[in-house]
């Protein structure tokens, strides 16, 4: 397998922020009296050879209860145009909770489902749900077939597809699947996503959409990056469809020439979710050399799936803790955020107040790189007050980006 070479512009950061992570972030670092040692180097995967190539979210926090042959259509912007190697990676296991948890929650086990079929297509420029474009490819799994029948819990890849994308063009993603309780995404208006019924009213608009967990593309960049978090980084709130969320812009400074952008923020998602450890997390870390965590209003509003209400600032340090902790350990130069203002109630706000105090701390301990976002949209005038939305709005992308793409460079200049 061909190691890109983002994994060499970083082999040197690894070992120091690993031992940095050692050293700061275990319980019983303190009292064991041995010097920690260097974990074994990871082996190649196919996170490595394939990156994401488009800045969409595309992680799974709610079902699709029932599908009798319903074909699925998402448009995605591309990072990189031109003809590339793609293979797509499948979890059928639910990532976060969506409300309450009545519907869907973390872990959840997605049902059988079978795939019966799949395509990709250059998606033209133009939008039109009910055109077939005219350049297409199918998707094939498990060397060349074009079904696929999907177990709960299974993960999976498809095989390699080649298809160009010219500058400017969608992806169009097209598949035709049958079954219950189908782990999907709320898009939130940020990508084009439609479904056949086969009822004859051809394609709608649906907000809930079942994708691959990533648009995976065979090319060489100098680091990855994974955006990990709830809706703020999703991108939610800003405008539709048009990809002025923080973590598209951050891209677009640093340019895709240079680096993939993997989003995996999801709406309502919590840190205690991602504390799970599931395939979430674990994915988020075997595609990434830079993570952004970003954790804090849904656990302080919701808590955790099965709790009995908002998360204390104990609990959520315990879960960003957990976070951190495993993606230092992993090697992964690691961004941690604080909990941006909400306009939450005072009980609610003291909480925030009081986790926002202990992320620095967290971040110094694990090795991690601490990003005060808190300060970069509150109200000057009054620090639990928003600028710019309860989800950032563009402006406050444009925020975001200026001050993250600043922690990004030195990232280079420390690793060369």
């Amino acid at each position: 397998m061909r190691i890109s070479k983002h994994k060499r512009l970083f082999g040197g950061l690894f070992a120091v922020l690993t031992a940095a992570s050692l050293v700061g972030c275990h319980a019983d670092s303190a009292d064991s009296g041995s010097k920690a040692e260097k974990p074994a180097e990871k082996q190649p995967t196919l996170f490595d050879t394939y990156v994401s190539n488009t800045v969409i979210s595309t992680g799974c926090n709610t079902i699709i209860k029932n599908a009798e042959s319903v074909t699925y259509r998402a448009w995605f912007p591309v990072e990189a145009a031109g003809s590339f190697d793609y293979r797509f990676y499948f979890s059928n296991t639910v990532d976060s909770t969506w409300g309450d948890g009545s519907d869907s929650y973390v872990g959840m086990p997605g049902g059988s489902y079978t795939i019966e079929s799949a395509k990709v297509y250059d998606g033209g420029t133009e939008f039109d749900a009910n055109v077939t474009p005219s350049v297409s490819v199918p998707v094939t799994f498990s060397n060349g077939s074009t079904t696929k029948e999907v177990q709960p819990d299974e993960t999976f890849w498809s095989d390699t597809v080649n298809i160009t994308i010219p500058e400017d063009h969608y992806l169009l993603w097209e598949w035709t699947i049958s079954g219950s309780n189908i782990p999907a995404i709320a898009m939130s208006n940020l990508a084009y996503s439609y479904a056949d019924h086969g009822d004859g009213k051809g394609f709608l608009y649906t907000n809930e959409i079942p994708v691959p967990q990533l648009v995976g593309c065979d090319r060489e960049v100098s680091a990855r990056i994974v955006t990990l978090g709830d809706s703020v980084t999703q991108g939610c709130q800003t405008t539709e469809f048009a990809q002025q969320f923080w973590a598209a812009q951050l891209l677009d400074q640093l340019g895709a020439e240079d680096y993939s952008l993997w989003n995996l923020g999801i709406g309502y998602a919590r840190a205690s979710d991602c504390a799970k450890d599931e395939d979430w997390l674990n994915r988020a870390i075997a595609g990434a050399d830079v993570i952004t965590v970003a954790f804090g209003t849904n656990d302080i509003i919701s808590g955790p799936y099965g709790g009995n209400g908002h998360a204390t600032a104990d609990e959520m340090e315990n879960n960003v803790r957990k976070i951190t902790q495993k993606c230092t350990d992993s090697g992964i130069k690691t961004i941690l955020w604080n909990s941006p203002p909400f306009d939450l109630t005072p009980e609610l706000e003291e909480i925030r107040t009081a986790y926002n105090q202990k992320v620095e701390g967290i971040a110094d301990d694990c090795g991690a790189s601490y990003f005060d976002v808190a300060a970069l949209l509150a109200d000057p005038s009054d620090a639990a007050k928003t600028v710019y939305g309860q989800h950032p709005n563009d402006e406050g992308g444009t925020v975001i980006a200026d001050a993250l793409v600043k922690v990004v460079r030195e990232i280079e200049k420390t690793s060369e």
